[in-house]
């Protein structure tokens, strides 16, 4: 697959060549004319993705190709080449959405830099473009937001077993989206149209949870002026989630079961049983089998629960979904704080694709909401992140693949970082490695990253 497509025009043989020979060098698509107005017929014709371009040129200069390009491809981006003298008028240009201008004689290192940066501008924005159309993918009542093989999986599972109305356990870490895909499981359901009710069995002491849960009859306790029904008797005809389903008391789980196995609830106080029909679905972040040895889950209430069992892989596990989630986020907050906030910075990208979110999906939200908070340029800077999330560089002992990754695959990537760090410098990333460039030299050959 090629590299990037890249119109060069100049009017002088040997530089268009030269130019010519290092892009084609560097793996690119090129495409080059020595005429202006050849230039223009070529944009109509053909995509590109750079165009370089020569200021001073007859009868169609590079003011007018800059011009054409804009109006007719305007996520291309237009390098202008012109000599010292007319740099004066390469500055005019940039003003008028030039991306940059390399002065006469060509240093083609300088080439290089400037290109291979144009090109990260424009693959930024297509992926913004194309995350923005995947999202207006996403319709319907709960939208579970992913292009991750391994949850796509999980959801075409989750939509089968949704008719069949039996209970199901999920599992993963808090913040991965466990309330989510309950809700999707639930609208996907026969008894969409019922209520969907969801309780932390963790935030309530066990009196509580009882009350909350089953109810109580008028006069029941001092207090209860009124009948009150519980949870489970609401939720009849619909779902019930039940959270952090590990955290309930011994008591309160036998009590749960005697619900599901009978079908039918006794409030607090009262002496006639009610029939309910809800569908069970439990959540937990911890280790639920764990929980049974330990003797802190009951057996048979994890059997009657768990019909179906899934688990949703942490957020550092499903790196593909870090940037539509990310465009996802910017839009609900855009619209939110009525902000036009609809770019993240590459800088910005690449921090949150090499973060572990510990925090998760939910993590991840808060990021972005702060980044639309505090932005005023229309996009989310690096300035706009938390602290610790600035500070972070690279993060060396991070889990590849669900393995601990191996020291030369770690070296590797670190080496990669810092290239792109000093914009594939080698003397300078041959430094700040504390190596020499020989030894530089034969890790670049040694791990293929030459090219």
């Amino acid at each position: 697959m090629h590299r990037g497509r890249i119109l060069i025009v100049e009017d002088e043989p040997v530089a268009l060549k030269n130019l010519e020979y290092v892009m084609k060098k560097e793996g690119y698509q090129v495409v080059a004319t020595s005429s202006g107005s050849n230039a223009l017929k070529l944009l109509q014709e053909q995509e590109f993705d750079v165009v370089i371009t020569d200021l001073k040129m007859r009868r169609v200069d590079g003011l007018e190709v800059l011009q054409r390009t804009k109006a007719l491809q305007p996520e291309a981006e237009v390098i202008m080449v012109t000599a010292y003298a007319s740099i004066p008028s390469a500055v005019q240009s940039m003003k008028k959405g030039a991306y940059d201008y390399i002065a006469k004689p060509l240093k083609l290192e300088e080439v290089r830099r400037v290109v291979r940066s144009a090109l990260e501008k424009v693959k930024l924005r297509r992926e913004n473009l194309q995350l923005r159309a995947a999202l207006e993918g996403y319709q319907g009542k709960v939208k579970f937001i992913t292009q991750e093989p391994s949850m796509l999986r999980l959801l075409e599972v989750a939509r089968q077993i949704a008719p069949t109305d039996c209970n199901v356990v999920l599992t993963g870490e808090s913040g991965t989206g466990k309330e989510l895909l309950a809700r999707y499981i639930h609208y996907h359901s026969g008894r969409s149209q019922g209520p969907f009710l969801a309780i932390n069995c963790g935030a309530f002491t066990e009196e509580l949870l009882g009350n909350e849960l089953f109810g109580h009859e008028k006069g029941a306790f001092t207090g209860a002026t009124t009948l009150k029904q519980g949870l489970i008797e609401s939720a009849s005809g619909g779902t019930l989630l039940l959270d952090e389903i590990t955290e309930m008391s011994p008591s309160m789980q036998v009590k749960l079961l005697r619900v599901i196995q009978e079908r039918e609830i006794l409030r607090l106080g009262g002496t006639e049983p009610v029939s309910v029909d809800v569908r069970f679905i439990a959540a937990t972040n911890r280790d639920i089998q764990e929980a049974i040895k330990s003797g802190q889950f009951r057996q048979d209430l994890f059997f009657r629960l768990n019909v179906v069992a899934l688990h949703i892989p942490p957020l550092a596990e499903r790196r593909q979904d870090i940037p539509l989630l990310s465009y996802y986020f910017l839009k609900k907050y855009s619209a939110l704080m009525n902000k036009e906030v609809a770019e993240l910075s590459e800088e910005v990208m690449a921090l949150l694709m090499n973060y572990d979110f510990p925090g998760n999906v939910r993590e991840l939200e808060n990021i972005i909401e702060r980044g639309v908070a505090l932005s005023n340029t229309g996009r989310v800077e690096v300035a706009h992140l938390p602290e610790d999330l600035r500070q972070l560089s690279i993060r060396t002992f991070r889990r590849k693949e669900g393995r601990i990754p191996t020291l030369e695959e770690q070296e590797m990537a670190y080496i990669r970082w810092v290239l792109k760090e000093v914009g594939g410098n080698k003397t300078m990333a041959a430094q700040a490695l504390g190596i020499d460039r020989a030894s530089l030299w034969r890790k670049l050959k040694k791990y293929q990253l030459e090219g």
